[in-house]
């Protein structure tokens, strides 16, 4: 990404500028993790072996890694929550799809100090769901339904984070192809359905999610791919996510 060239007043006033006369505030990434197991959709929590709350559920996250110079200012919001994804499930670098959902950072959310917190959700495939194990300041890791992750008192304010993550997928599902990550390479029109009827937690009627489909189809967020699906009543076409979407 390119920067803004300094001009010679703004480099002498960086020059004597004094970062530690101001008081400065943790960054953490705090991830909702979804995936589709057995038609339900899951979230993983993981039971934190530290304190504070330590035995609670919480949503995986960490802080941000910062620098201890000027042009060492550590790493980007974004490589910090892949870094945390990989480290706190150990699945590969790139498990399906993550993105940006909010900042949270009302005083107190934190009884160690002042912690903001950048929110992500991320969407797991579902066969690589059973691979997850816990990082190394967890003492488990568990699917756990959203409904039932929403019951529990989850620590510092991570139920607000899941129920913002929870909100964005929903609304992201019906404008991109962010639903790719928890289907098959290939589908079929049921098949994506029954995607969107686990998220939505909801049933959709055929006829309008066909049309909405075709939407789709004409928008370029979806394209018919090679082959059929063998199905009980008559081969079906399969189709796919455009990779440009």
């Amino acid at each position: 990404m390119s920067r803004v060239r300094l001009t010679d007043e703004d480099a002498r006033f960086v020059e004597k500028y004094r970062p530690d006369a101001y008081p400065r505030p943790a960054v953490t990434v705090d991830l909702a993790i979804f995936t589709v197991i057995d038609a339900r959709l899951v979230t993983l929590l993981i039971k934190r072996k530290e304190a504070p709350y330590r035995g609670r559920w919480a949503l995986p996250g960490g802080f941000v890694r910062v620098g201890s110079s000027r042009k060492d200012q550590g790493e980007s919001l974004d490589d910090a929550a892949s870094r945390e994804l990989r480290e706190e499930t150990g699945l590969p670098l790139d498990p399906g799809y993550l993105e940006q959902v909010g900042a949270f950072g009302e005083p107190n959310r934190d009884p160690r100090m002042r912690v903001i917190s950048v929110g992500y959700f991320a969407l797991v495939r579902p066969a690589l769901g059973a691979l997850v194990q816990a990082g190394t300041d967890a003492s488990h890791a568990e699917w756990v339904s959203v409904k039932d992750a929403q019951k529990r008192t989850l620590a510092f304010d991570h139920e607000s984070i899941l129920t913002t993550a929870l909100a964005r997928l929903r609304e992201r599902l019906g404008s991109s192809s962010v639903a790719f990550a928890l289907v098959g390479k290939t589908f079929t029109i049921p098949e994506l359905r029954a995607v969107h009827e686990v998220i939505h937690n909801q049933v959709l009627d055929p006829g309008n999610f066909r049309r909405r489909f075709l939407r789709w189809l004409e928008d370029g967020v979806i394209e018919e791919a090679p082959g059929r699906r063998i199905t009980p009543s008559k081969p079906a076409s399969v189709y796919r996510f455009c990779k440009s979407c």
